[in-house]
């Protein structure tokens, strides 16, 4: 729920202090490691309530040894990607709809409310700021990293009285470490991301923090990500820090592009949103929000009827999967063929989903 006018923040009142030493801005950089010359930052507290947004140079931040963040995992954040297109102009990618899911994530974290827009509009200074840093490239943007965290001062387990916006910007070139081969997948059940009644359709640390152990798990097995599953009978729910999408012949022999439901378990994402409003446009196959097993994915690959698995989210955009290893046996997938997010639609040569 967003604050009211006069509970938020408002980036009219956006202090700005330019760096005076800019950094020398490389070529080529592993995803998330090279930020920009400036951070945004905005301040609460229960008294007396949001303080004036700043830009200021990009800098560590000073915390108390309490600070409810690092001991209760009271924090959230969000990913969205500043583009430059060939006509030169930045443009975001849906970013309202990443504003929105902040807010549903900060009221889950008993974290104040605020207005969407205004911070919004925060951002858009900001890049403007540090615009030099967006690439003139199809396959490179300027990943976008709104944090918002509990800073109170106290080792009680309650509702904070003290909080932290953030935002960051770094380079994003290339998520994993490679875009040509398509993912290998890892699936076991004895590990579950999410479960009903929890936190798994917010976007909170805890969420990821605590899928590192899997993680590893699939690398020691010769996988890449982990294919989470949920329930007795294996649902397919996430793939990694992705949503998954199958492209098939169902049981019912009509072709289909499904994904899992938003039932609590699976994360809002805004590619996935995107991937689903534009293929119902095509209206070339049934598209479905459903649920599916890995006994039906089985099957399907069993009968050649599945044409394709891939996984969607802001950092990687569309990701191929090639194969599943699922109760110690891999599963070929066929290679990927449809789907794959041109990049006009985000850098404004084509308009859907914009």
């Amino acid at each position: 729920m967003a604050a009211s006018s006069t509970d938020s923040f408002k980036a009219a009142d956006l202090v700005t202090q330019l760096s005076p030493t800019p950094k020398t801005k490389p070529d080529v950089v592993d995803f998330g490691t090279v930020f920009t010359d400036h951070m945004l930052t905005v301040e609460w507290n229960a008294n007396e309530g949001w303080q004036s947004p700043l830009i200021r140079p990009f800098g560590n931040l000073s915390l108390h040894p309490a600070c409810s963040a690092l001991h209760y995992g009271v924090q959230l954040f969000e990913g969205l990607k500043v583009y430059r297109g060939d006509d030169s102009r930045l443009r975001l990618f849906r970013p309202i709809l990443n504003m929105n899911r902040m807010a549903k994530s900060a009221e889950r974290a008993c974290l104040p409310a605020f207005d969407q827009s205004e911070l919004l509009e925060c951002i858009r200074r900001l890049i403007e700021i540090d615009q030099d840093w967006v690439h003139h490239s199809d396959s490179a943007s300027l990943y976008i990293r709104p944090t918002f965290i509990g800073t109170e001062p106290s080792l009680g387990v309650k509702k904070p009285a003290h909080a932290l916006i953030y935002v960051i910007l770094c380079h994003a070139g290339s998520y994993f470490d490679t875009e040509v081969r398509a993912l290998s997948l890892w699936a076991d059940p004895k590990y579950t991301r999410a479960w009903k009644g929890g936190t798994g359709d917010c976007k909170m640390g805890g969420n990821y923090g605590g899928t590192l152990f899997a993680q590893y798990e699939a690398g020691n097995c010769g996988c890449q990500q982990v294919l989470w599953l949920y329930g007795e009978d294996h649902q397919i729910t996430e793939a990694g820090t992705m949503n998954i999408f199958l492209h098939w012949i169902n049981e019912d022999g009509d072709e289909e592009l499904a994904t899992p439901p938003l039932d609590g378990i699976i994360l809002p994402g805004v590619t996935r949103q995107s991937i689903l409003e534009l293929t119902k446009k095509w209206e070339e196959f049934k598209v479905s929000e459903r649920y599916f097993t890995m006994g039906q994915l089985c099957s399907a690959l069993q009968q050649q009827r599945l044409k394709e698995m891939f996984g969607s989210g802001t950092a990687c955009r569309i990701c191929p999967v090639g194969s599943v290893v699922y109760q110690g046996k891999p599963c070929v997938i066929f290679k990927a063929e449809m789907v794959q997010m041109k990049p006009g639609t985000q850098v404004g040569e084509e308009e859907e989903g914009a």
